[in-house]
């Protein structure tokens, strides 16, 4: 029987596991933490005949070698284990190209970029089930990948949001439809320079039959048509703002299509049907119509989908409205663009809530928001010392470290209604590592404290 070792007990992990193990693996899944979740799921794993090792890294006996990796999408490519695996001639994968080999007679439409990627996934994956289609959102969304290929029917598409991290592990991966929201500085920790982040994304793209680029955004379209010739690129500007003579774009508000160089520009859906804020938003709206056309899914499905979408959660989310206050969950701007996007969308003046485990990358845009359109700015979580430093520096006083969510919430509320402020916004900058396991627990906790206390 042949075995495999598996990097890590997340969503992804199990689903690998139980994937190779329907296939006639021995599997054993190991993870370097240990906790009294892991520890439920491994004594529930091992019912189905799965070993699971805790506090445990992988190790190799040359005598009894695996002939197969998998690794979860947060396990760092280059760590020392993986290099020697590779060196060892081990097989070694990420547990998406995994899925790929059980779904590849599927088609795909594979998103990435370094923001906006969920709210197109999820836009999209909505257009597909408009039209009938089995089409499961997963990847960074939804499900795990390996839990698609799982299923006792195979879907009729698949939509895929998939990350750097996943596209570095995934050699074969090859949509139908790829699609490239923007490209900004982020994991700059783990790909060490921008041409290396940008070539890992560009992998997916260039494995890709149709590519659809987001041409409004200032690092691709500065590439734009010398690197990718037959890509459909899109625009909120206008016509005369498309890269080459084929794509998508606004006009008179509507999304429009053009196909090919010579066809006559077709109106597919008004703009104002898509509830979401903000312009790039709309952005996200060109690129999932584009999709779906390329699809060749009618515009009724797709005016239908758009009417009904309601928006992702942690994304610019609403929650309540205390007094006249709106609080906006927004947990999944986790680096410094996704945050100036953040508060780009919202009314000013807004009272932010910022801070969590910083990232690198380029702060000023981020900072001249805040100065624009924010009355006061609450900072929590480790980043909180260096944040204020940076607003002092910029000649921003009006901030306040209150450590932690449960002190922000108040808080805000008072400062609201101090500064007249119609917003509160939940938009970090960060990740959320140093206080919750991910971005979504900060948001849950975030609506749950909200919530609260717009009871009292």
């Amino acid at each position: 029987m042949p075995r495999a070792s598996i990097i890590g007990l997340g969503k992804s992990g199990i689903a690998a596991a139980r994937l190779l193990q329907r296939e006639g693996w021995e599997v054993l899944l190991c993870d370097r933490n240990t906790s009294e979740t892991l520890l439920k799921q491994q004594q529930e794993l091992a019912t189905e005949k799965i070993t699971v090792k805790l506090g445990y890294s992988l190790e190799f006996n040359d005598a009894d070698l695996p002939q197969l990796i998998v690794v979860s999408p947060g396990v760092p490519w280059d760590i020392p284990v993986l290099v020697k695996a590779r060196e060892l001639g081990i097989e070694t994968i990420g547990e998406m190209e995994l899925a790929w080999r059980y779904l590849q007679t599927r088609p795909w439409v594979g998103i990435t970029g370094t923001n906006g990627k969920t709210t197109t996934t999820a836009l999209i994956a909505a257009i597909f089930q408009a039209a009938g289609l089995d089409a499961p959102a997963c990847g960074n969304i939804g499900y795990a990948a390996c839990e698609v290929a799982l299923a006792q029917k195979l879907p009729d598409w698949v939509i895929g949001e998939i990350s750097s991290y996943q596209i570095e592990s995934s050699a074969t991966l090859a949509p139908r439809i790829g699609v490239w929201t923007t490209f900004t500085p982020d994991h700059l920790s783990r790909h060490k320079t921008l041409d290396n982040y940008y070539n890992i994304k560009a992998q997916l793209l260039h494995q890709s039959q149709l590519q659809v680029f987001n041409g409004d955004d200032a690092y691709l379209s500065k590439v734009g048509l010398s690197e990718w010739p037959d890509a459909y690129w899109t625009s909120v500007k206008g016509k005369d703002y498309l890269i080459g003579d084929k794509g998508f774009y606004i006009e008179d508000g509507w999304v429009v299509e053009k196909l090919t160089a010579t066809s006559t520009p077709q109106p597919i859906v008004e703009v104002s049907a898509l509830r979401m804020v903000g312009e790039h938003n709309q952005q996200n709206l060109l690129m999932s119509v584009a999709a779906a056309r390329l699809a060749e899914i009618d515009r009724d499905a797709i005016s239908r989908a758009i009417r009904e979408f309601p928006g992702v959660p942690h994304r610019l989310e609403h929650i309540c409205t205390w007094e006249g206050i709106d609080f906006i969950n927004d947990s999944k701007a986790t680096n410094y663009d996704a945050a100036e996007v953040g508060l780009a969308s919202v009314n000013s003046p807004a009272i932010l809530i910022a801070g969590g485990e910083a990232k690198a990358g380029d702060d000023t845009g981020w900072l001249a928001k805040i100065q624009a359109k924010t009355a006061a700015v609450l900072l929590i979580g480790n980043a909180a010392p260096a944040f204020a430093q940076r607003l002092q520096e910029v000649g921003y006083s009006n901030y306040e470290i209150v450590e932690t969510m449960e002190n922000a919430i108040p808080k805000s509320a008072e400062l609201a209604k101090k500064y007249q402020a119609s917003v509160v916004l939940l938009s970090p900058a960060c990740a959320s590592f140093d206080q919750y396991p991910n971005f979504e627990v900060r948001g849950d906790r975030f609506r749950q404290l909200c919530l609260e206390f717009a009871k009292i």
